[in-house]
């Protein structure tokens, strides 16, 4: 019998052969446009604003002093009783909230996550075209998980230096080494007969707060 390895070594072996004659393939133009956004950081925000709201995300906008107070009353507002909080996160953000934090220094176990009320986060970037956050593990924004399995997800950006016009300008940003998580509101799907679900695949609630120095 032919082994698995030795199969699969003859069927690459012939996808070889046949490329080294194939001839080079042609350039690529890249001529589009990168952005369909005005060049104004002020509309660039409010396009954020506005799709991040149409995807049914909570949008919040809030100076730098004042973003602990926003943040508790979040909390507060969804009944959150215990926090999760990645790595990295300022400790000043929760100065204001009630909410037991759950520091995920030593990684929570799945139970311990779906036990936990809500997490907070920073983001990478945020891109205004598409209403998206991106988060890449980075300081203050932990693992994945942490961002899939607790019902309220609050994240943070920083405006401007977090925020981009389209998934062009996104995109070398990006460090494709690391692990990103692209986030368009609460997670849901919706049966064949569309009705709308939410909180099946990560949180069902999604709060953006739009920090502003």
């Amino acid at each position: 019998m032919t082994s698995p390895s030795s199969s699969r070594d003859r069927v690459l072996g012939r996808v070889r052969a046949a490329l080294a004659e194939a001839p080079e393939p042609s350039e690529v133009t890249r001529d589009y446009l990168v952005s369909h956004t005005p060049d104004d950081p002020a509309a660039v925000v409010d396009l954020l604003h506005e799709n991040l709201a149409d995807y049914r995300a909570g949008v919040h906008r809030s100076t730098r002093d004042g973003l602990p107070a926003l943040i508790g009353k979040l909390l507060a507002a969804h009944d959150a009783a215990t926090v999760v909080v990645p790595p990295g996160l300022p400790g000043a953000w929760l100065a204001d909230s009630d909410a037991r934090q759950r520091l995920d220094d030593v990684p929570l176990t799945p139970h311990e996550l779906d036990s936990a009320d809500a997490v907070v986060t920073g983001c990478a970037l945020a891109v205004a075209e598409t209403g998206t956050v991106v988060l890449d593990a980075g300081p203050g924004q932990g693992r994945r998980a942490l961002t899939l399995i607790p019902d309220l997800h609050i994240c943070v950006v920083d405006v401007p230096g977090q925020v981009v016009a389209s998934l062009p300008r996104a995109l070398p940003r990006l460090d494709p080494a690391r692990p990103t998580t692209w986030i368009s509101g609460p997670s849901a799907t919706s049966d064949i007969e569309l009705d709308r679900v939410e909180g099946v695949h990560g949180p069902r609630t999604l709060e953006v707060v739009l920090v502003v120095d």
